[in-house]
């Protein structure tokens, strides 16, 4: 079950400001103000303006902790804090965090190759060095909360935090834990920001998923982190159920390091049919990866066509609002799905102007802005380079055993 949802993003703080957000179809891409982009051709991003850690965060030493780890342990505090949950020594025992990103530390990075450059080796702060390992993420978050159950980082790009959130699962089905805590952290970097333009997958201007005249994706940044928790225990506790985890799916088809490819996210779209069982026919929205750059948008769309034929559920991107959170976004989209189950509404895609024709008639992309609608079940993708696809199912929690529980021993 998910008990709780934490987030510091660029459109709101808490899952709360976060879902105002998202129902107004806010924009959180600003001018860069966290590196000078003067050489760059493009100048903005989807940065978490005034971000303050200070603020949300009580267990950690922020000294110790680079950007990425205060966003991390700042969403899970948030999460834990939504989910009301205390934990007992017994319980912090068994509860582990389990955080996807793709570039971990990158800004310490950038900050220790300009000391390099302008002082030599002996001018990079040691300090500094301590906070780049990628497990730092993971481990601000336990540290954070008290935790002692498995601490791990997934770095699988911008399909991490799926892949984080069905590994936090598993310990749960697994028995080895009733709580968990889960999702992704990254932060706006100058080389994530370089790299991307290199590739040319940048906008010219705002993030346009789906359209016509769509030119790349806007880098970003923030955390997102949900509490998973066994139904028994979050029952007894009386918690609040967001939704029901059905399943999910993974598949990695090293077809290309950066052209994705329709046919593996087709399998693991089924995947993670089979995993919730569900049928494709069950799904009534999908969280959409959609960055915006020509080459995924239309793979994602033949992907689904694949699936679900002329029967397409509605399908919009965060990105379109967020930017690109990298190994955060599919934990964003995770957020997403499960108040748009829980409240009844469809996320938007902003910036849709012109769908591009390429995909055919009859998708819904939701380009007019939040609506009403009746969500009981949300698909949510996630995308990496290399071909790591993880594409995680989210259901309307009703008072009964969780869906395979019979077939699967769960």
């Amino acid at each position: 079950m998910v008990t709780g949802l934490g987030c510091v993003s660029s459109i709101g703080t808490g899952a709360k400001e976060f879902t105002e957000g998202i129902r107004a179809g806010r924009s959180g891409i600003s001018p860069i103000t966290s590196f000078d982009s003067s050489d760059l051709p493009s100048h903005l991003a989807g940065e978490v303006q005034g971000f303050d850690p200070a603020g949300l965060v009580r267990g950690i030493d922020l000294q110790e902790w680079g950007r990425t780890a205060h966003f991390a342990a700042a969403a899970a505090r948030l999460a834990v804090e939504d989910a009301g949950i205390e934990f007992d020594e017994a319980t912090r025992a068994t509860t582990g965090a389990i955080i996807g990103t793709t570039n971990g530390e990158a800004p310490s990075v950038d900050t220790l190759t300009r000391q390099w450059l302008e002082g030599g080796p002996a001018s990079i702060s040691t300090d500094l060095v301590a906070k780049i390992p990628a497990g730092n993420i993971a481990a601000a978050v336990s540290v954070e909360l008290g935790l002692y159950g498995e601490t791990v980082v997934i770095p699988t790009a911008c399909s991490a935090a799926n892949y984080a959130i069905g590994s936090a699962a598993d310990k749960i089905v697994a028995g080895e834990s009733d709580v968990m805590v889960a999702g992704g952290a990254d932060s706006v970097n100058r080389f994530t920001h370089a790299g991307f333009h290199s590739l040319g997958a940048v906008a010219d201007e705002v993030p346009q998923p789906f359209d016509r005249d769509r030119t790349g994706i806007v880098t970003a940044e923030g955390g997102a982190v949900l509490v998973l928790e066994e139904l028994e225990h979050a029952k007894a506790r009386g918690a609040h159920i967001y939704a029901e985890l059905l399943g999910y799916g993974l598949s990695c088809d090293a077809h290309h390091i950066v052209h994705p490819d329709a046919e593996s996210i087709a399998d693991c779209i089924r995947r993670a049919h089979a995993h919730a069982g569900i049928d494709a026919d069950d799904v009534d929205y999908i969280s959409a990866h959609g960055t915006g750059t020509p080459t995924n948008d239309i793979t994602e769309v033949t992907a689904t066509r694949l699936v679900f034929g002329d029967r397409h559920p509605p399908m919009s991107s965060l990105k379109s609002m967020l930017g690109h959170t990298m190994g955060a976004a599919s934990g964003f989209g995770a957020i997403a799905c499960c108040k748009a189950i829980e409240e009844s509404f469809l996320p938007p895609t902003i910036n849709l102007r012109t769908a591009d024709p390429a995909f055919g008639e009859g998708i819904d992309f939701v380009g007019t802005g939040a609506r009403t609608a009746d969500v009981r079940i949300a698909q949510n993708h996630g995308f990496a380079f290399g071909g790591n696809n993880a594409i995680t199912i989210f259901g309307a929690y009703t008072d009964r055993e969780p869906a395979g529980a019979q077939e699967e021993g769960r």
